[in-house]
């Protein structure tokens, strides 16, 4: 299931991004990163084997600027709010619509002055039972 390539690829086609957003974990440096977050669940199941999916992700990202980590999140959300349409390149999911769940936040401030925002969403998706 590619989902989230697809929404990692859909960030980095906003103009103007000051990082490129990547799958996993911030980094030691600057870094925009998205990754899934636990309490994902099945809403409805269907006889084919296809499921319907409430799935969560967090954007997070990492400077020392924190004006342009507030910016660049706000930007992201706003986005990704307006975002109607995301198509699998496997044909292994489709996309429903997406929900912002925490708008950005602060999460910590380090002793050498690193800065660590986040953004939460939740994406409604099918997952196609896959062929075997």
């Amino acid at each position: 299931m590619d989902f989230m390539e697809r929404l990692r690829d859909k960030i980095n086609t906003i103009p103007q991004l000051p990082l490129e957003c990547k799958m996993g974990y911030l980094g030691l440096d600057e870094s925009l990163v998205v990754y899934p977050l636990p309490g994902s669940r099945i809403v409805q199941e269907y006889m084919d084997g296809s499921k319907d999916w409430h799935m969560n992700y967090e954007i997070a990202m990492k400077s020392q600027k924190q004006s342009e980590i507030h910016e660049t999140l706000w930007t992201i959300q706003t986005e990704l709010e307006g975002l109607s349409e995301l198509y699998s390149q496997n044909s292994s999911f489709q996309f429903d619509g997406l929900m912002v769940t925490n708008k950005p936040y602060i999460n910590q401030l380090n002793n050498q002055g690193w800065y660590v925002f986040l953004l939460d969403i939740q994406a409604s998706i099918t997952i196609f039972k896959e062929e075997k």
